[in-house]
């Protein structure tokens, strides 16, 4: 992929509904954040006011990682395989979520550690790997499973967004993906590893040290090779994520809009956001975990997370739990009367 800027959302558009959002019956700026979601979908979607959002899909893109052998997780790799078989069975946490507010949830196998060969086969059908390196000992990847990884990203986007999804979502699911996503956003925000560190599913003090230890490790081991985002991808990264990457990039792209998750999902950003300048304008943060590299991140992206709840269950339950903002926004800049149709002439 080379590297491309996106051109943001309609300016004419988004003026158009700052204008209708000032003009309704409420009090200048009474709507908050609400108000702003429905002049940025309005911008997005090329017209005031914005269209209802009934189609919304979520993928959630899983894969094992090779840190989790080395104490940086309280939970064992196999709970991700489980965790496939859950979503596909409808009982994971998004599930219930995504129920409650209409959103198709697709799960990928990308390169989860284990032979899901019975399940649908749409699962499984844009594998790209069995888990990936420890990434503080050797590559996640090599250079062509990042490119691959890449490609099937903006692939899985580009059907979603032909099928007619009018807002998109990235979840993920896998034991130890925190670690990388930390590295991730050490290596391109030129953090230490004490700084994006974080607990993740919940681990101990000397689990937290352990894996500390390991983002330092990775860092100094590909201090040289992380100016390319697909080189860096490969160094620190893992399939899943790469895949997240080339979704949002080609969602941008195609201007579709996306709400980011947690950690994992906006870690991805930062390094979309480089290779494709402008593609943030094109995302709106669904929730904020309580990973401190998604601090660092946020900040980075210019995103202001919709919600502060205390969540970490990743697998795109922050950005589903997100949603009836959202959805809010668009209401009322369809329902609300303007102020000069109720007062007097």
């Amino acid at each position: 992929m080379d590297q491309t800027r996106i051109a943001p959302p309609s300016p004419d558009v988004a003026a158009r509904a700052r204008e209708r959002l000032a003009g309704l019956a409420t009090p200048a700026g009474a709507l908050g954040r609400i108000g702003e979601l429905g002049a940025w979908l309005a911008a997005v979607q090329g017209e005031v006011p914005p269209r209802p959002l009934t189609d919304v899909r979520l993928v959630v893109l899983a894969g094992d990682h090779g840190v989790a052998a080395h104490g940086v997780s309280a939970y064992p790799a196999a709970v991700t395989e489980a965790m496939v078989r859950t979503i596909v069975a409808g009982r994971a946490g998004v599930s219930a979520l995504a129920r409650e507010h209409g959103v198709a949830v697709t799960v990928l196998d990308i390169a989860v550690d284990a032979d899901l060969s019975d399940l649908p086969a749409e699962v499984g059908a844009r594998k790209v790997r069995r888990g990936s390196g420890p990434i503080h000992l050797t590559d996640a990847l090599t250079r062509a499973e990042a490119e691959r990884s890449l490609t099937v990203g903006a692939e899985v986007a580009r059907e979603l967004a032909d099928d007619g999804a009018q807002l998109l979502m990235t979840g993920d699911l896998g034991i130890g993906n925190t670690t990388p996503a930390a590295a991730l956003v050490a290596a391109v925000l030129g953090l230490p590893a004490d700084e994006v560190t974080g607990r993740g599913t919940g681990i101990d003090d000397d689990g937290w040290t352990r894996k500390r230890d390991v983002v330092a490790a990775a860092l100094a081991r590909t201090a040289a090779r992380t100016s390319d985002p697909v080189e860096l991808l490969a160094a620190l990264g893992s399939a899943d994520l790469a895949v997240t990457v080339g979704f949002l990039v080609e969602a941008s792209t195609m201007g579709v809009p996306v709400v980011l998750d947690g950690l994992m999902s906006v870690a991805c950003a930062v390094v979309a956001k480089a290779m494709a300048p402008g593609a943030a304008a094109w995302w709106v943060a669904g929730h904020r975990s309580t990973e401190p590299a998604q601090a660092h991140a946020l900040k980075s992206l210019g995103l202001e997370p919709l919600l502060d709840v205390g969540m970490r269950l990743g697998e795109g339950s922050g950005a589903v739990a997100a949603l009836p903002m959202l959805r809010s926004g668009i209401a009322v800049l369809r329902d609300v009367a303007l102020l000069s149709e109720i007062l007097p002439s």
